[in-house]
């Protein structure tokens, strides 16, 4: 990863929504310029209120958020320059495909003529471009979940967040659009941010991935490592498919370890964590 500064960074971030229970836990990550990072966990486990908070839709009860070294933890989501796809892509239904890929910009109160260039750039982008007079009921899943992306990203955000923008689709377009989601990432070089509760979307198009747990990071980290060296059960359980033994490590040679099952038989493996 980059040595430069982490272009996000949660110190301390807690929430809470009934003053009792916490939501997210004492949360310090960074988040690098660039990266794909996804938050993969369960539901409840805190990953879409990160997601939320950094948006700026959720206010943090304790710590804070900055950018770029600036604290933005109170900032309101309009002034914090960030794309967001939603899962049920929130089209405006009264408004052409071209409208709603212009929107941001019409907000912005951007020149008709520069408005119109990037939003044709942003419909090459995704290879929507022939179909700009179109309206969002006569497009498919995929072809609105493009128009959302499009429209995130046609003012030249820093960030591009998403929350499970893919979970509306069917297995096959899915899996076609992770590809192009990460080939589009590579593209423009800009930081998105995913979560998800899928951990095959997770390892196909992540840079990092933070697995959460009960409001906790429980391990971030490349997308090899997370799933050769987890670094305890549940990451171990959640990433990837495995069969749990009981046992105890007996002996160690090198890299690998002798491990003995209550019945008695012993188990050869590679050490990955070093197990004494």
């Amino acid at each position: 990863m980059t040595t430069q500064a982490p272009l996000v960074t949660f110190s301390g971030v807690q929430k809470t929504y009934d003053g009792e229970h916490l939501v997210v836990r004492d949360l310090h990550l960074d988040i690098e310029a660039g990266e794909f990072l996804s938050l993969l966990g369960p539901s409840g486990s805190g990953k879409t209120t990160t997601l939320m908070m950094l948006a700026g839709f959720e206010t943090p009860t304790a710590g804070e958020i900055r950018l770029r070294g600036s604290d933005i933890t109170h900032t309101p989501p309009h002034k914090r320059h960030f794309g967001m796809v939603f899962q049920n892509y929130a089209l405006f239904p009264h408004m052409t495909v071209a409208d709603n890929i212009a929107y941001p910009l019409t907000v912005r109160r951007l020149p008709r003529a520069e408005r119109d260039a990037k939003v044709k750039r942003a419909l090459d982008m995704v290879q929507m471009g022939r179909m700009a007079d179109r309206y969002p009921a006569q497009l498919s899943g995929g072809q609105q979940q493009r128009v959302a992306l499009a429209r995130a990203l046609v003012f030249d955000p820093q960030l591009v967040l998403m929350d499970e923008p893919l979970g509306a689709l069917d297995k096959q377009l899915r899996e076609h659009m992770q590809i192009e989601l990460k080939a589009l990432h590579r593209q423009l070089g800009i930081t998105f941010v995913y979560v998800t509760h899928d951990q095959s979307e997770a390892l196909t198009m992540s840079d990092r991935v933070a697995v959460f747990n009960e409001g906790v990071i429980q391990q971030i980290d490349r997308v090899d490592r997370l799933y050769e060296t987890p670094v305890n059960r549940f990451v171990a359980s959640f990433v990837g498919d495995n069969t749990a033994l009981e046992g105890r490590v007996v002996e160690t040679a090198g890299t690998d370890a002798i491990v003995a099952l209550p019945d008695g038989t012993r188990l050869r493996g590679l050490n990955v964590n070093g197990a004494a």
